[in-house]
């Protein structure tokens, strides 16, 4: 999608109209919100955080009159576009003047952190909140699957309710990666080519972070009710990062194989069929972070 990339990088209305249209089709097919972040993170790495917000800004009321033209309402997208696009901006922002990916990476999941905790403290009874919601959509799929009886899917809703906030958060900050890595694969592929890559493949977290992630887990398997549900939500996020992390690591030992060709590719389409995998490979990322696995598969020839 190179040329996509160039395209974006010919002017402002090209970026505006990148970011703000695929933002809109998002709507409809969600994944495709990742190129309209990444429209946003390529501008702000490569112009600077200023004309980054330009573009955030412009696109952002840009998708507001199209929704306006077409729906009949500018609110939803005006604000949706400030939503998805603020903390790409802002990740993009801290990856420029850092120049370091990992330190990116970990701001968008402090972030995310951040955000969980905010929700709890305005939020008096987030289980509640989610479990409305839930049954408002399990109703919906109740109508559409009438074997399945009401009394299974209000307990599905009561024992997802009390994780969805660390879900969404998790769920969102995938998203964010994702777009932040599209913006700075299409920055290099045109100002450095292999610079992603080689930025990727040595992705390395603090120490401090795995260790606060381990007490986590422990301080929620040993609590009960709201400490718990807090902890393994905020453990939720922290499993982005280790499944990024250990993706990275994997990639890098495949990359040393002579069927890297395939496995490389094998290794993706294998985390996305088969999502419990991530587990496996989040566990990768935390052992990496005390045990450099990384440099291992290197002095092995990878």
């Amino acid at each position: 999608m190179q040329f996509l990339a160039a395209f974006i990088m010919k002017g402002r209305m090209q970026a505006i109209m990148i970011a703000s249209a695929f933002a809109l089709l998002s709507l409809a097919f969600p994944p495709v919100s990742i190129v309209s972040s990444a429209a946003v993170a390529l501008v702000t790495l490569r112009h600077g955080s200023k004309e980054g917000l330009w573009i955030l800004a412009c696109a952002s009321l840009a998708a507001a009159v199209l929704s306006a033209v077409v729906m009949g309402n500018y609110q939803f997208a005006l604000l949706y576009g400030v939503i998805l696009w603020t903390p790409v901006w802002l990740v993009a922002s801290v990856l420029r003047t850092s120049r370091n990916l990992a330190t990116a990476i970990e701001t968008a999941v402090l972030l995310a952190l951040a955000v969980i905790l905010a929700f709890y403290l305005y939020q008096p009874d987030p289980a509640l909140f989610w479990r409305q919601i839930l049954e408002q959509m399990l109703q919906a799929m109740q109508g559409a699957n009438p074997d399945v009886s009401s009394e299974t899917m209000t307990q599905s809703a009561d024992v997802f309710a009390h994780y969805m906030t660390g879900g969404v958060a998790a769920g969102s900050l995938f998203g964010l990666l994702f777009g932040l890595f599209l913006g700075r694969g299409w920055q290099a592929s045109l100002y450095n080519p292999g610079g992603f890559k080689q930025e990727y493949l040595s992705l390395k977290a603090h120490k401090s972070l795995a260790l606060a992630s381990l007490l986590l887990c422990v301080l929620g398997g040993l609590a009960s009710g709201l400490i718990a549900e807090i902890c393994w939500n905020l453990v939720m996020v922290l499993f982005v990062l280790y499944t990024v992390l250990g993706a990275s690591v994997l990639h890098t030992a495949f990359a040393g194989m002579n069927s890297a060709r395939f496995m490389v590719p094998f290794l993706y389409a294998t985390l996305l069929i088969i999502p419990h995998v991530m587990v496996l490979v989040a566990i990768l990322g935390v052992l990496d972070t005390g045990l450099d696995l990384r440099s291992k598969f290197k002095s092995n020839g990878a």
